[in-house]
């Protein structure tokens, strides 16, 4: 009897350590404690710095690390079970959602943000009005002189520069403007920052960028690259009214390049990456989206109409 009470106390106190534990015995995570590793879509790094340091400067015990990098490979690594939670700007394809299941895992994705991509020019072009029609023919190379967007234009070549070559930018348009192949005065430069910088330095040069790193008005990084670029505002057709990539007009739908932003979850459980995916989709985070600049989803936003017409 002494040796069996020995046994069971042995075996409950095995089983008291292991609780809360996953299967390398490593400590489990709470909505609101613990460390994950999560992957960002590098466009969307200024909306997703915010959320996160807000996150785990209410939760002292949250530590979460955070890999920017391109939406495919922010995929990759989703279905790799290398991160428990990525943030990109489009829900997981039929095939994608497949390699989960067969891992016996159901992802758990909400959008939590409207947000514009943006063409930015060097400040010397003061024609910076372009067509969804015109930005099509640009990216499938059948206009590759400023002179063919303007009588008025140089007779210069185009250089269009994006982030990566398997970026969301990019994937975005070849979706919507049913783009196959770039031509060769296309290229990457590696990330949203390099690709304003390369742009503020080359006359020629328009850019693609995630509206995120020149939305927010009140941070300084954006203005600085806002006071090194312009920013091209966009018609739908030819001849149209045209649009800055800005929350007033990407909230009444009249601004046409805008994507929604996704947080999607592999946890099959209520963990860590739960937690921050409520709170980005909650109250706070939905703040923090109106503050940044981009439109919320789960919360109004009150618009105030601009006069368009230039000062005297």
């Amino acid at each position: 009897m002494k040796i069996l009470f020995h046994s069971l106390l042995i075996t409950v106190c095995f089983l008291a350590a292991c609780t809360g534990r996953d299967k390398k015995g490593r400590p489990l995570d709470t909505p609101t404690s613990g460390s994950i590793r999560i992957a960002v879509d590098e466009s969307l790094k200024p909306l997703l710095d915010t959320e996160v340091d807000t996150f785990m400067g209410l939760y002292q015990r949250a530590r979460i690390e955070v890999a920017y990098a391109s939406e495919q490979e922010a995929i990759r690594l989703l279905l790799l079970d290398s991160v428990r939670l990525i943030v990109i700007t489009r829900k997981l394809l039929p095939e994608e959602v497949e390699v989960l299941a067969q891992q016996a895992l159901k992802p758990h994705q909400v959008t939590v943000a409207r947000e514009g991509i943006a063409l930015v020019m060097n400040r010397s072009r003061t024609d910076s009005v372009l067509s969804v029609e015109q930005l099509g023919k640009m990216l499938k190379g059948d206009i590759a002189n400023w002179s063919q967007l303007s009588p008025k234009g140089p007779a210069a070549p185009l250089e269009i520069v994006f982030d990566q070559p398997t970026s969301g930018i990019l994937r975005y348009l070849k979706d919507s403007l049913k783009i196959d192949t770039l031509p060769k005065n296309c290229f990457a430069v590696n990330d949203n920052p390099s690709v304003i910088q390369h742009v503020a330095s080359r006359p020629n040069a328009i850019g693609l960028i995630g509206g995120t790193w020149i939305s927010d008005s009140d941070d300084s990084t954006a203005n600085a690259f806002l006071n090194t670029v312009r920013i091209a505002a966009l018609s739908r057709k030819t001849g149209g009214e045209s649009f800055q990539p800005f929350q007033a007009y990407i909230a009444q739908n009249q601004y046409p390049l805008v994507r929604e932003i996704t947080v999607v979850s592999r946890e099959g459980r209520t963990g860590l990456g739960s937690g921050l995916l409520a709170f980005i989709a909650g109250e706070k985070g939905q703040r923090i989206v109106l503050k940044s600049g981009l439109v919320p989803v789960t919360m109004p936003i009150r618009i105030v109409e601009i006069n368009r017409q230039p000062l005297n």
